[in-house]
């Protein structure tokens, strides 16, 4: 099986390097280049043509937003190219611009989980599958920050609701949301019918339109 190809932007040389060598150690990962800017990153990607890219969001030369950036133009030329952005902070106005255009083949992981070379095969696995990959830790938060706000459509789902529909917003499926909280798939099934009724989430409710609509809810309104 041949590894996935990366192209990996980071502007910090220690840990640029540091994540570089752990990568090399995978027989499932292959690093292609490694970047330290937006620009470089942009050039690597062109020449490379990699199956997911791996960036920081804070980068020369503007130290912002140019991660959200790199993914906004990888929609837009490569479709069928993976991004997982890496940053130090769950921080949801990035999770709403990155997931506002769809959820497949995007990630969000903090910096934390990169030194798991387990965690880290893992997120870029399902986004180079077509999945998504959102830390649980930007989760919690989300949920957090809409239930200090009072948001009446989350105060109205059960204590079991919210758990599922956290579960849901990492990219879960009915099996592993049932493994999970211990469940079985009717229950999971009745729970997330129920969750997206009651947050008005209507549509198409298979795996990835439902990943996008349980985030971009707890991602609403926030900066």
């Amino acid at each position: 099986m041949k590894p996935i190809r990366l192209v990996y932007a980071e502007d910090n040389f220690l840990v640029r390097e540091g994540v570089r060598r752990m990568i090399d150690g995978s027989e499932a990962l292959q690093v292609v280049a490694a970047c330290d800017s937006f620009d470089t990153a942009l050039a690597a990607i062109a020449e490379h043509l990699p199956d997911v890219v791996l960036t920081d969001i804070r980068m020369p030369p503007a130290h912002s937003d140019e991660g959200i950036r790199i993914a906004e133009h990888c929609r837009r030329a490569h479709p069928q190219m993976g991004v997982l952005l890496l940053s130090q902070y769950a921080e949801a106005a990035y999770v709403k611009v990155l997931l506002r255009q769809g959820t497949g083949r995007r990630g969000y992981l903090l910096k934390e989980r990169v030194a798991s070379i387990g965690e880290l095969t893992s997120a870029i696995e399902a986004v180079a599958s077509g999945g998504t990959a959102i830390d649980p830790k930007v989760v919690e938060v989300l949920v957090q920050v809409r239930s200090r706000a009072d948001d009446l459509s989350l105060a109205r789902l059960t204590p079991r609701e919210r758990e599922v529909l956290a579960a849901i917003a990492q990219g879960h499926t009915n099996a592993a949301v049932a493994a999970e909280l211990v469940l079985s798939q009717h229950a999971v099934e009745k729970h997330i019918n129920s969750i997206f009724a009651k947050l008005g989430l209507t549509g198409d409710t298979r795996q990835h339109p439902r990943v996008r609509a349980a985030l971009l809810f707890l991602a609403e309104g926030q900066r």
